[in-house]
Parts: C-alpha cells; sequence; structure tokens
C-alpha cells in the first residue's frame, strides 16, 4: 500500500514541477513576443529607412518646382535619364550656361530666355550644336522638360560632357517670375507659348499663346 506521506510528497513534487513547467511555458511566450516586437520594430525601421533613403534620393525632384501637382506630373512624365537643374539653381548663375531651346520655332518666336539658341526637338540635328564646345555647361530646356530631357540624352550620347534639363522648363521659369524676350532685340515679354490647351495648364503666370 502506498503511504499518506508518499501520496503528500508526490502531490508536493506534481505541483512544483507543474508550477516550474507553467513558468517555463510562459517564459517561452514572453520570449516569443520579444523575438515579434524585435522582428516587427526592425521592420518598422528598415520601411522607414527606405522612406528615408527614397526622401534623400527622389525627394529633390518635388522640390525643383514650386507646385505639389506639377512636381508630381513630372516625376511621372519624366525618365529622369540626365542630369537636371531647377530653375532656382539656373537663375542663380545663368550667365555660367549656354542655353539651348529645344521647342519648336513657332513657340521660340513668342518667346524665349535671354540668349538661348533655338536648336528645335523635331528638327534637332548635331549640326546645330557643332559649334558649342563640348567642356562647356549646357542647359536644354523646352515647355515642361519632356522634349528637352530627350535632345540633353542625345548631347550626353555625343559626347558634350556638362548638359542639364531645366526641370519644369520655360513654364516653370516663368511660374517662378523669370522674365523672357522675344524678337532679334530680346525685348522683354509676358507671352509664352503654352503648346496646347492641355499642357497650358501648368503656365500659371505669363499671357498664353497657342
Amino acid at each position: 500500500m502506498v503511504s499518506d506521506s508518499s501520496l503528500v510528497i508526490d502531490k508536493i513534487t506534481y505541483h512544483i514541477f507543474y508550477f516550474h513547467l507553467k513558468n517555463l511555458l510562459i517564459l517561452n511566450v514572453i520570449n516569443v513576443i520579444e523575438k515579434t516586437l524585435s522582428i516587427m520594430v526592425l521592420k518598422n525601421n528598415f520601411v522607414l529607412g527606405l522612406i528615408l533613403i527614397s526622401t534623400s534620393c527622389f525627394g529633390q525632384r518635388y522640390t525643383k518646382v514650386n507646385d505639389a501637382a506639377y512636381a508630381t506630373m513630372l516625376n511621372t512624365l519624366l525618365a529622369h535619364s540626365v542630369p537636371e537643374i531647377s530653375v532656382e539653381e539656373l537663375a542663380k548663375e545663368k550667365e555660367n550656361y549656354i542655353l539651348l531651346d529645344a521647342r519648336e520655332k513657332k513657340e521660340y518666336k513668342v518667346s524665349h530666355l535671354k540668349g538661348a539658341k533655338y536648336v528645335g526637338y523635331l528638327g534637332f540635328s548635331p549640326k546645330k550644336v557643332k559649334e558649342l564646345s563640348k567642356d562647356k555647361p549646357i542647359v536644354v530646356y523646352c515647355s515642361v522638360g519632356y522634349r528637352s530631357e530627350k535632345i540633353t540624352e542625345r548631347l550626353k550620347k555625343m559626347g558634350y560632357q556638362e548638359v542639364y534639363n531645366l526641370y519644369g522648363g520655360i513654364f516653370e521659369w516663368v511660374n517662378q517670375g523669370n522674365n523672357v524676350v522675344t524678337g532679334e532685340e530680346a525685348d522683354p515679354t509676358k507671352q509664352v507659348h503654352a503648346y496646347d490647351k492641355v499642357w497650358g495648364a501648368w503656365l500659371k503666370q505669363g499671357d498664353k499663346v497657342y
């Protein structure tokens, strides 16, 4: 027969074992929770890091124009395949750059940046820039930056070392209050060729001409 004292000892042993087992399970659960939380923190930090990297790498595109909607449109429209310069940057050191207008002739005749040379888009050819030094900094512009980006790509392939696309184009140039000129005498004017009604919506300043 099993004595009463043995039964008591077995019960005590059982309760001690149960107590340790429960604590062990609790500790395991806590460890799992801590690991899960650590993974979540690392994951959140990783996502935050990606956001910060994206902001540092691509955020500049959004600061190159003043209007947020225009910035979003340009970020989608352009390939960002060439170096870009903002209107603000160009306005500070405009005299240090050769300016090339990559719009069509009728657009250029309405108005253009002072000192800009017309090279066109559809009719562009290497002959139009053959006299330009390949070592001097060049800025190419059009209405918003799409056509000038393509011409800038071609110039880079032709060996021009320092070529920039004007981000936001002549529209942004005028939107930020900078002057444009017209005619052989480079007379100041408020008129700007807006390309068409759709694209002209991005021209907020000046007098639109179609």
